[in-house]
Protein backbone atom coordinates (compact mmCIF):
# COMPACT_ATOMS: atom_id res chain seq x y z
CA UNK A 1 0.00 0.00 0.00
CA UNK A 2 3.32 2.55 0.59
CA UNK A 3 4.09 1.95 -2.85
CA UNK A 4 1.10 2.41 -4.51
CA UNK A 5 0.59 6.13 -2.02
CA UNK A 6 4.34 6.76 -3.15
CA UNK A 7 3.56 5.88 -6.62
CA UNK A 8 0.22 7.69 -6.65
CA UNK A 9 1.22 10.73 -5.32
CA UNK A 10 4.12 11.13 -8.04
CA UNK A 11 1.28 10.79 -10.85
CA UNK A 12 -0.47 13.25 -9.38
CA UNK A 13 2.88 15.76 -8.29
CA UNK A 14 3.23 15.69 -12.52
CA UNK A 15 -0.16 16.68 -12.80
CA UNK A 16 0.12 19.35 -10.82
CA UNK A 17 2.88 20.34 -11.73
CA UNK A 18 1.74 20.37 -15.77
CA UNK A 19 -1.69 22.77 -14.27
CA UNK A 20 0.91 25.09 -12.69
CA UNK A 21 2.42 25.83 -15.38
CA UNK A 22 -0.76 25.94 -17.53
CA UNK A 23 -1.26 28.71 -14.93
CA UNK A 24 1.64 30.82 -15.47
CA UNK A 25 0.59 31.16 -19.10
CA UNK A 26 -2.76 31.89 -18.10
CA UNK A 27 -1.74 34.63 -15.68
CA UNK A 28 0.84 36.02 -18.37
CA UNK A 29 -1.83 35.85 -21.23
CA UNK A 30 -4.01 38.60 -18.67
CA UNK A 31 -1.04 40.73 -17.49
CA UNK A 32 2.09 41.13 -19.79
CA UNK A 33 1.07 38.89 -23.34
CA UNK A 34 0.72 41.53 -25.76
CA UNK A 35 -2.41 40.75 -27.91
CA UNK A 36 -0.84 39.66 -31.02
CA UNK A 37 0.24 36.50 -28.89
CA UNK A 38 -3.06 35.23 -28.20
CA UNK A 39 -2.90 32.31 -31.25
CA UNK A 40 0.28 30.94 -30.34
CA UNK A 41 -0.77 31.08 -26.36
CA UNK A 42 -3.74 29.10 -27.38
CA UNK A 43 -1.97 26.39 -29.08
CA UNK A 44 0.70 26.46 -26.17
CA UNK A 45 -2.09 26.23 -23.33
CA UNK A 46 -4.22 23.62 -25.00
CA UNK A 47 -0.70 21.60 -25.37
CA UNK A 48 -0.47 21.54 -21.81
CA UNK A 49 -3.94 21.08 -20.82
CA UNK A 50 -4.28 18.11 -23.01
CA UNK A 51 -1.18 16.51 -21.65
CA UNK A 52 -2.26 17.60 -17.88
CA UNK A 53 -5.78 15.70 -18.88
CA UNK A 54 -3.92 12.65 -20.35
CA UNK A 55 -2.06 12.11 -17.19
CA UNK A 56 -5.05 12.41 -14.93
CA UNK A 57 -6.91 9.59 -17.15
CA UNK A 58 -4.05 7.08 -17.34
CA UNK A 59 -5.22 3.65 -16.87
CA UNK A 60 -2.33 3.37 -14.50
CA UNK A 61 -3.94 6.30 -12.22
CA UNK A 62 -7.08 4.46 -12.24
CA UNK A 63 -5.69 1.20 -11.60
CA UNK A 64 -3.52 2.66 -8.47
CA UNK A 65 -7.17 4.58 -6.99
CA UNK A 66 -9.49 1.60 -7.66
CA UNK A 67 -6.51 -0.55 -5.31
CA UNK A 68 -6.23 2.01 -2.85
CA UNK A 69 -10.09 2.94 -2.34
CA UNK A 70 -10.47 -0.67 -1.27
CA UNK A 71 -7.87 -0.65 1.40
CA UNK A 72 -9.53 2.70 2.45
CA UNK A 73 -10.47 0.75 6.04
CA UNK A 74 -6.65 0.93 7.10
CA UNK A 75 -6.28 4.34 6.96
CA UNK A 76 -7.86 7.69 9.26
CA UNK A 77 -10.85 8.72 7.53
CA UNK A 78 -9.67 12.51 8.36
CA UNK A 79 -6.08 12.51 7.51
CA UNK A 80 -4.21 13.05 4.24
CA UNK A 81 -3.71 10.24 2.62
CA UNK A 82 -7.83 8.85 2.95
CA UNK A 83 -8.52 12.51 1.41
CA UNK A 84 -6.30 12.19 -1.13
CA UNK A 85 -7.42 8.91 -2.13
CA UNK A 86 -10.94 10.42 -1.84
CA UNK A 87 -10.56 13.49 -3.66
CA UNK A 88 -8.30 12.31 -6.01
CA UNK A 89 -10.66 9.08 -7.27
CA UNK A 90 -13.46 11.52 -7.40
CA UNK A 91 -11.81 13.66 -9.93
CA UNK A 92 -10.29 10.75 -11.44
CA UNK A 93 -13.68 9.86 -11.80
CA UNK A 94 -14.87 13.10 -13.71
CA UNK A 95 -11.99 13.10 -15.85
CA UNK A 96 -12.18 10.02 -17.68
CA UNK A 97 -15.78 11.04 -19.56
CA UNK A 98 -14.02 14.38 -21.08
CA UNK A 99 -11.97 13.65 -24.45
CA UNK A 100 -8.89 15.24 -24.09
CA UNK A 101 -9.28 16.33 -27.47
CA UNK A 102 -12.09 18.61 -26.14
CA UNK A 103 -9.81 20.36 -23.38
CA UNK A 104 -7.34 20.90 -26.04
CA UNK A 105 -9.92 22.48 -28.23
CA UNK A 106 -11.88 24.20 -24.83
CA UNK A 107 -8.40 25.90 -23.92
CA UNK A 108 -7.82 27.22 -27.59
CA UNK A 109 -11.49 28.79 -27.63
CA UNK A 110 -11.05 30.11 -24.38
CA UNK A 111 -7.16 31.25 -24.61
CA UNK A 112 -8.44 33.54 -27.75
CA UNK A 113 -11.81 34.40 -26.75
CA UNK A 114 -10.40 36.42 -23.44
CA UNK A 115 -8.33 38.59 -25.59
CA UNK A 116 -11.30 38.96 -27.92
CA UNK A 117 -12.98 40.20 -24.80
CA UNK A 118 -10.72 42.66 -23.50
CA UNK A 119 -10.83 44.16 -27.03
CA UNK A 120 -14.61 43.70 -27.10
CA UNK A 121 -15.20 45.48 -23.93
CA UNK A 122 -12.56 48.50 -24.94
CA UNK A 123 -14.79 49.59 -27.41
CA UNK A 124 -17.91 48.30 -26.23
CA UNK A 125 -19.36 46.01 -28.90
CA UNK A 126 -20.05 42.68 -28.37
CA UNK A 127 -20.37 41.79 -32.03
CA UNK A 128 -16.82 41.29 -31.70
CA UNK A 129 -17.40 38.68 -28.78
CA UNK A 130 -20.30 37.15 -29.98
CA UNK A 131 -19.53 34.01 -32.21
CA UNK A 132 -16.67 33.36 -29.42
CA UNK A 133 -19.29 32.97 -26.78
CA UNK A 134 -21.29 30.95 -29.33
CA UNK A 135 -18.32 28.63 -29.27
CA UNK A 136 -18.00 28.11 -25.90
CA UNK A 137 -21.49 27.44 -25.19
CA UNK A 138 -21.28 24.99 -27.34
CA UNK A 139 -18.58 23.56 -25.61
CA UNK A 140 -19.94 23.73 -22.40
CA UNK A 141 -23.23 21.71 -23.84
CA UNK A 142 -20.54 19.34 -25.15
CA UNK A 143 -18.90 18.90 -21.89
CA UNK A 144 -22.48 18.23 -20.41
CA UNK A 145 -23.58 15.54 -22.77
CA UNK A 146 -20.28 13.67 -21.11
CA UNK A 147 -22.06 12.51 -18.18
CA UNK A 148 -25.30 11.05 -17.26
CA UNK A 149 -28.26 13.17 -17.59
CA UNK A 150 -28.52 14.86 -14.00
CA UNK A 151 -31.60 16.67 -12.79
CA UNK A 152 -30.46 19.63 -14.46
CA UNK A 153 -27.37 20.31 -17.20
CA UNK A 154 -26.44 23.61 -15.15
CA UNK A 155 -25.51 20.55 -12.36
CA UNK A 156 -22.48 19.28 -14.37
CA UNK A 157 -21.40 23.14 -14.93
CA UNK A 158 -22.16 23.67 -11.24
CA UNK A 159 -20.25 21.16 -9.64
CA UNK A 160 -17.52 22.35 -11.22
CA UNK A 161 -17.15 24.81 -8.90
CA UNK A 162 -19.48 23.80 -6.50
CA UNK A 163 -18.67 19.99 -5.60
CA UNK A 164 -22.49 18.51 -4.57
CA UNK A 165 -24.31 21.35 -5.47
CA UNK A 166 -27.66 21.00 -7.67
CA UNK A 167 -29.86 23.47 -9.51
CA UNK A 168 -32.47 23.36 -7.40
CA UNK A 169 -30.41 23.71 -4.30
CA UNK A 170 -28.76 27.20 -5.67
CA UNK A 171 -32.46 28.45 -6.85
CA UNK A 172 -34.31 27.64 -3.68
CA UNK A 173 -31.57 29.50 -1.46
CA UNK A 174 -31.67 32.30 -4.19
CA UNK A 175 -35.67 32.39 -4.12
CA UNK A 176 -35.71 33.01 -0.34
CA UNK A 177 -33.23 35.32 -0.34
CA UNK A 178 -33.91 37.42 -2.96
CA UNK A 179 -37.18 38.96 -1.43
CA UNK A 180 -35.45 40.01 1.95
CA UNK A 181 -33.03 41.74 -0.24
CA UNK A 182 -35.19 43.29 -2.45
CA UNK A 183 -37.44 44.48 0.89
CA UNK A 184 -34.01 45.76 2.00
CA UNK A 185 -33.36 47.64 -0.83
CA UNK A 186 -36.42 49.44 -0.75
CA UNK A 187 -36.68 50.16 2.83
CA UNK A 188 -32.99 51.70 2.63
CA UNK A 189 -34.06 53.86 -0.73
CA UNK A 190 -37.30 55.42 1.47
CA UNK A 191 -34.09 56.43 3.85
CA UNK A 192 -31.65 59.72 3.11
CA UNK A 193 -28.92 58.20 1.37
CA UNK A 194 -25.25 58.82 2.55
CA UNK A 195 -22.97 60.97 0.19
CA UNK A 196 -20.48 58.94 -2.04
CA UNK A 197 -19.53 61.35 -4.35
CA UNK A 198 -15.78 62.20 -2.81
CA UNK A 199 -15.06 58.77 -4.03
CA UNK A 200 -15.22 59.85 -7.69
CA UNK A 201 -12.53 62.63 -7.50
CA UNK A 202 -8.61 62.48 -8.56
CA UNK A 203 -7.00 59.67 -6.54
CA UNK A 204 -3.47 59.20 -8.15
CA UNK A 205 -2.90 55.40 -9.18
CA UNK A 206 0.63 54.88 -7.80
CA UNK A 207 -1.17 56.45 -4.68
CA UNK A 208 -3.74 54.16 -4.21
CA UNK A 209 -1.53 50.79 -5.65
CA UNK A 210 0.76 51.75 -2.83
CA UNK A 211 -1.96 52.42 0.32
CA UNK A 212 -3.38 49.17 -1.15
CA UNK A 213 0.15 47.19 -0.79
CA UNK A 214 0.39 48.59 2.84
CA UNK A 215 -3.05 47.27 3.65
CA UNK A 216 -2.61 43.88 2.49
CA UNK A 217 1.02 43.62 4.12
CA UNK A 218 -0.74 45.01 7.41
CA UNK A 219 -3.44 41.96 6.90
CA UNK A 220 -0.74 39.36 6.06
CA UNK A 221 -0.02 38.60 2.89
CA UNK A 222 3.20 37.14 1.95
CA UNK A 223 5.16 39.02 -0.28
CA UNK A 224 7.92 36.27 -0.21
CA UNK A 225 4.88 34.01 -1.73
CA UNK A 226 3.30 36.25 -3.69
CA UNK A 227 2.59 39.39 -5.68
CA UNK A 228 -0.01 41.56 -7.60
CA UNK A 229 0.01 43.18 -10.70
CA UNK A 230 -2.61 44.69 -13.45
CA UNK A 231 -4.89 43.15 -15.14
CA UNK A 232 -8.64 44.27 -17.35
CA UNK A 233 -10.53 42.01 -14.61
CA UNK A 234 -8.89 41.45 -10.96
CA UNK A 235 -8.05 37.48 -10.52
CA UNK A 236 -6.24 35.21 -8.43
CA UNK A 237 -3.83 32.39 -9.33
CA UNK A 238 -1.99 29.79 -7.73
CA UNK A 239 0.29 27.81 -9.80
CA UNK A 240 2.19 26.00 -7.28
CA UNK A 241 3.50 26.24 -3.97
CA UNK A 242 5.04 29.86 -2.62
CA UNK A 243 3.90 30.97 -5.73
CA UNK A 244 0.10 33.28 -5.30
CA UNK A 245 -0.48 35.90 -7.87
CA UNK A 246 -3.50 38.36 -7.29
CA UNK A 247 -3.72 41.30 -10.10
CA UNK A 248 -6.01 44.64 -9.37
CA UNK A 249 -7.26 47.45 -11.38
CA UNK A 250 -7.01 51.14 -10.99
CA UNK A 251 -9.55 54.09 -11.85
CA UNK A 252 -8.05 57.63 -11.11
CA UNK A 253 -11.19 58.96 -10.57
CA UNK A 254 -12.95 56.36 -8.21
CA UNK A 255 -11.42 55.44 -5.55
CA UNK A 256 -13.07 51.81 -4.93
CA UNK A 257 -12.24 49.36 -7.77
CA UNK A 258 -8.31 49.31 -6.58
CA UNK A 259 -8.76 49.62 -2.74
CA UNK A 260 -11.69 46.81 -2.60
CA UNK A 261 -10.38 44.83 -5.10
CA UNK A 262 -7.07 44.67 -3.81
CA UNK A 263 -8.62 43.46 -0.71
CA UNK A 264 -10.85 40.87 -2.14
CA UNK A 265 -8.26 39.48 -4.41
CA UNK A 266 -6.21 39.18 -1.36
CA UNK A 267 -8.67 36.92 0.62
CA UNK A 268 -8.31 34.28 -2.18
CA UNK A 269 -4.12 34.70 -1.59
CA UNK A 270 -4.66 34.72 1.90
CA UNK A 271 -6.16 31.03 1.33
CA UNK A 272 -4.00 29.69 -0.64
CA UNK A 273 -0.80 31.33 1.23
CA UNK A 274 -2.40 29.22 4.21
CA UNK A 275 -2.81 25.53 3.03
CA UNK A 276 -0.79 22.77 4.80
CA UNK A 277 2.36 22.56 3.52
CA UNK A 278 1.48 18.29 3.28
CA UNK A 279 -0.91 18.95 0.59
CA UNK A 280 1.54 20.58 -2.29
CA UNK A 281 2.00 18.76 -5.50
CA UNK A 282 -1.51 16.95 -5.10
CA UNK A 283 -5.24 17.92 -5.31
CA UNK A 284 -5.54 18.85 -1.95
CA UNK A 285 -3.45 22.03 -2.17
CA UNK A 286 -7.04 24.10 -3.50
CA UNK A 287 -10.03 25.43 -2.08
CA UNK A 288 -12.85 22.84 -0.51
CA UNK A 289 -14.55 25.31 -3.71
CA UNK A 290 -15.23 28.18 -4.96
CA UNK A 291 -17.84 28.99 -2.42
CA UNK A 292 -15.74 29.13 0.31
CA UNK A 293 -13.09 30.46 -1.76
CA UNK A 294 -15.32 33.21 -2.19
CA UNK A 295 -16.29 33.58 1.54
CA UNK A 296 -12.65 34.02 2.12
CA UNK A 297 -12.39 37.19 -0.49
CA UNK A 298 -15.83 38.40 0.37
CA UNK A 299 -15.27 38.26 4.02
CA UNK A 300 -12.24 40.40 4.19
CA UNK A 301 -13.70 42.96 1.24
CA UNK A 302 -16.78 43.50 2.95
CA UNK A 303 -17.39 41.86 6.94
CA UNK A 304 -13.64 43.62 7.72
CA UNK A 305 -12.97 46.33 4.96
CA UNK A 306 -16.13 48.16 4.91
CA UNK A 307 -16.77 47.54 8.68
CA UNK A 308 -16.05 50.92 10.95
CA UNK A 309 -13.38 49.52 13.50
CA UNK A 310 -11.33 48.76 10.20
CA UNK A 311 -11.08 52.19 8.92
CA UNK A 312 -10.49 53.95 12.49
CA UNK A 313 -7.35 52.04 11.65
CA UNK A 314 -6.66 53.34 8.18
CA UNK A 315 -8.76 56.46 7.80
CA UNK A 316 -6.09 58.50 9.05
CA UNK A 317 -3.92 57.41 6.53
CA UNK A 318 -6.09 57.63 3.67
CA UNK A 319 -6.54 60.90 4.45
CA UNK A 320 -2.97 61.52 4.64
CA UNK A 321 -2.06 60.17 0.90
CA UNK A 322 -5.25 62.22 -0.59
CA UNK A 323 -5.65 65.51 1.46
CA UNK A 324 -7.62 67.26 -1.40
CA UNK A 325 -10.20 64.59 -1.85
CA UNK A 326 -10.77 63.37 2.17
CA UNK A 327 -8.91 66.24 4.26
CA UNK A 328 -12.59 67.41 4.89
CA UNK A 329 -14.16 64.17 4.66
CA UNK A 330 -14.77 62.55 8.44
CA UNK A 331 -14.93 59.11 8.97
CA UNK A 332 -18.32 58.45 9.56
CA UNK A 333 -19.01 60.54 5.94
CA UNK A 334 -16.38 58.21 4.58
CA UNK A 335 -18.25 54.89 6.17
CA UNK A 336 -21.25 55.92 5.52
CA UNK A 337 -20.19 56.67 1.48
CA UNK A 338 -18.38 53.16 0.73
CA UNK A 339 -21.28 51.42 2.49
CA UNK A 340 -24.28 53.09 0.29
CA UNK A 341 -26.79 51.41 -0.78
CA UNK A 342 -28.03 51.98 -4.49
CA UNK A 343 -28.65 49.89 -7.25
CA UNK A 344 -25.35 49.80 -10.23
CA UNK A 345 -24.37 48.71 -13.39
CA UNK A 346 -20.82 47.35 -12.65
CA UNK A 347 -21.21 44.05 -10.10
CA UNK A 348 -17.96 43.99 -8.71
CA UNK A 349 -18.50 47.92 -7.05
CA UNK A 350 -21.77 47.02 -6.32
CA UNK A 351 -22.85 47.43 -2.67
CA UNK A 352 -23.49 44.77 -0.16
CA UNK A 353 -27.27 44.70 -0.28
CA UNK A 354 -27.73 44.79 -4.33
CA UNK A 355 -24.77 42.03 -4.99
CA UNK A 356 -26.65 39.27 -4.99
CA UNK A 357 -29.23 40.47 -7.68
CA UNK A 358 -26.18 40.93 -10.12
CA UNK A 359 -25.52 36.92 -9.43
CA UNK A 360 -29.03 35.88 -9.59
CA UNK A 361 -29.44 37.74 -12.83
CA UNK A 362 -26.31 36.19 -14.10
CA UNK A 363 -27.04 32.59 -12.94
CA UNK A 364 -30.68 32.98 -14.76
CA UNK A 365 -29.26 34.32 -18.24
CA UNK A 366 -26.68 31.14 -17.76
CA UNK A 367 -29.55 28.90 -17.23
CA UNK A 368 -31.08 30.00 -20.36
CA UNK A 369 -28.42 29.95 -22.63
CA UNK A 370 -27.43 26.38 -21.93
CA UNK A 371 -31.30 25.31 -22.49
CA UNK A 372 -31.44 26.78 -26.02
CA UNK A 373 -34.06 29.41 -24.59
CA UNK A 374 -31.73 32.59 -25.28
CA UNK A 375 -28.64 32.46 -28.06
CA UNK A 376 -25.95 34.59 -27.75
CA UNK A 377 -27.50 36.98 -29.92
CA UNK A 378 -29.89 37.97 -27.80
CA UNK A 379 -28.08 37.89 -24.48
CA UNK A 380 -27.05 42.10 -24.95
CA UNK A 381 -31.25 42.51 -24.64
CA UNK A 382 -32.06 40.20 -22.49
CA UNK A 383 -29.04 41.35 -20.08
CA UNK A 384 -30.22 45.07 -20.20
CA UNK A 385 -33.84 43.93 -19.35
CA UNK A 386 -32.94 41.46 -16.75
CA UNK A 387 -30.74 44.34 -15.08
CA UNK A 388 -34.48 46.68 -14.79
CA UNK A 389 -36.52 43.78 -13.55
CA UNK A 390 -33.69 43.17 -11.07
CA UNK A 391 -32.11 46.66 -10.18
CA UNK A 392 -34.06 49.05 -12.16
CA UNK A 393 -31.27 50.26 -14.11
CA UNK A 394 -30.44 50.13 -18.07
CA UNK A 395 -26.80 49.95 -19.19
CA UNK A 396 -26.11 52.65 -21.89
CA UNK A 397 -23.42 50.63 -23.65
CA UNK A 398 -22.04 46.78 -23.89
CA UNK A 399 -19.25 47.63 -21.71
CA UNK A 400 -21.18 48.60 -18.72
CA UNK A 401 -23.13 45.62 -19.35
CA UNK A 402 -23.07 42.19 -20.66
CA UNK A 403 -19.24 42.45 -21.31
CA UNK A 404 -18.50 43.70 -17.90
CA UNK A 405 -17.46 40.25 -16.36
CA UNK A 406 -14.50 38.22 -17.83
CA UNK A 407 -16.23 34.99 -17.11
CA UNK A 408 -17.97 33.52 -19.80
CA UNK A 409 -14.89 34.31 -22.31
CA UNK A 410 -12.65 31.75 -19.75
CA UNK A 411 -16.11 29.39 -20.40
CA UNK A 412 -16.28 29.53 -16.55
CA UNK A 413 -20.02 28.79 -16.78
CA UNK A 414 -21.60 27.57 -13.44
CA UNK A 415 -19.19 29.72 -11.65
CA UNK A 416 -21.32 33.07 -10.91
CA UNK A 417 -23.59 31.29 -8.15
CA UNK A 418 -20.27 30.60 -5.62
CA UNK A 419 -19.72 34.65 -5.14
CA UNK A 420 -23.69 34.79 -3.46
CA UNK A 421 -22.94 31.42 -1.46
CA UNK A 422 -19.48 32.42 -0.56
CA UNK A 423 -21.47 35.67 0.54
CA UNK A 424 -23.74 33.08 2.73
CA UNK A 425 -20.60 31.28 3.84
CA UNK A 426 -19.08 34.22 4.84
CA UNK A 427 -21.71 35.44 6.79
CA UNK A 428 -22.31 31.90 8.27
CA UNK A 429 -18.27 31.55 9.36
CA UNK A 430 -18.47 35.23 10.46
CA UNK A 431 -20.97 34.39 13.35
CA UNK A 432 -18.86 31.93 14.21
CA UNK A 433 -15.56 34.07 14.32
CA UNK A 434 -17.09 36.25 16.45
CA UNK A 435 -18.30 33.65 19.20
CA UNK A 436 -14.81 32.30 19.40
CA UNK A 437 -12.68 35.73 19.26
CA UNK A 438 -14.57 38.23 21.64
CA UNK A 439 -12.57 41.06 20.95
CA UNK A 440 -12.38 40.78 17.36
CA UNK A 441 -13.56 44.21 16.68
CA UNK A 442 -10.93 45.69 18.98
CA UNK A 443 -7.98 43.56 17.37
CA UNK A 444 -9.15 44.86 13.86
CA UNK A 445 -9.41 48.63 15.14
CA UNK A 446 -5.63 48.47 16.41
CA UNK A 447 -4.58 46.72 12.93
CA UNK A 448 -4.06 43.79 14.65
CA UNK A 449 -5.53 40.98 12.28
CA UNK A 450 -3.90 38.18 13.78
CA UNK A 451 -6.38 36.34 16.05
CA UNK A 452 -8.84 36.94 12.53
CA UNK A 453 -6.24 34.85 10.05
CA UNK A 454 -5.14 32.86 12.57
CA UNK A 455 -8.72 31.43 13.33
CA UNK A 456 -9.11 31.24 8.96
CA UNK A 457 -5.83 29.37 8.94
CA UNK A 458 -6.76 26.72 11.72
CA UNK A 459 -10.56 26.35 10.64
CA UNK A 460 -10.34 26.89 6.46
CA UNK A 461 -6.99 27.34 5.23
CA UNK A 462 -5.14 24.84 6.39
CA UNK A 463 -7.64 21.57 5.33
CA UNK A 464 -7.32 22.86 1.36
CA UNK A 465 -9.56 20.90 -0.61
CA UNK A 466 -10.04 17.75 1.70
CA UNK A 467 -13.19 18.44 3.19
CA UNK A 468 -16.62 18.63 0.75
CA UNK A 469 -17.75 22.64 1.33
CA UNK A 470 -21.01 21.16 3.24
CA UNK A 471 -18.62 19.08 5.47
CA UNK A 472 -16.33 21.92 5.79
CA UNK A 473 -19.26 23.92 7.02
CA UNK A 474 -20.41 21.23 9.79
CA UNK A 475 -17.45 21.16 11.04
CA UNK A 476 -16.67 24.97 11.63
CA UNK A 477 -19.19 26.17 12.31
CA UNK A 478 -21.85 23.51 13.15
CA UNK A 479 -24.49 23.13 10.56
CA UNK A 480 -24.71 22.87 6.56
CA UNK A 481 -24.57 26.26 4.53
CA UNK A 482 -27.59 28.82 6.22
CA UNK A 483 -29.03 32.10 4.66
CA UNK A 484 -30.10 33.34 8.01
CA UNK A 485 -26.99 34.87 9.28
CA UNK A 486 -26.24 36.49 5.98
CA UNK A 487 -29.81 37.88 6.16
CA UNK A 488 -28.68 39.19 10.09
CA UNK A 489 -25.90 40.38 9.05
CA UNK A 490 -27.56 42.59 6.20
CA UNK A 491 -30.34 43.87 8.83
CA UNK A 492 -27.63 44.10 11.40
CA UNK A 493 -25.41 47.05 9.46
CA UNK A 494 -28.18 48.50 7.07
CA UNK A 495 -31.74 48.33 8.91
CA UNK A 496 -34.24 45.68 9.52
CA UNK A 497 -36.68 45.01 6.49
CA UNK A 498 -40.42 46.13 6.42
CA UNK A 499 -42.42 43.60 6.67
Amino acid sequence: MEDELARLRSILAEIADLRGAEAILGWDQQTYMPAGGAEARSHQSAALARLAHERATSAELGRLLESLERSASARDPDGDEARLVQVASRDYRKAVRVPSSWVAESTRATTIAEKVWEEARSRSDFSLFRPHLDRILDLCRRYVSFFPPADHPYDVLLDNYEPGMKTAEVRAIFDALKPRQVGLIKALARRPQADDSFLHADYDGKTQWDFGVEVITRIGFDWERGRQDRSVHPFTGWPGRGDVRITTRVDPRFLNPALFGTIHEMGHALYSQGAAPSLTRTPLDDGASMAVHESQSRMWENFVGRSLPFWECFYPRLQELFPAALGKVSLEAFYGGINRVQPSLIRVEADEATYNLHIMLRMDLEIAMLEGRLSAADLPAAWNAKMEEYLGLVPPDDAQGVLQDVHWSGGMMGYFPTYALGNLMAAQLWERIGRDIPGLSDGIRRGDFSALLGWLRENIHRHGRKFMPQELMRRTTGSDLDAAPYVRYLEGKFGPVSR
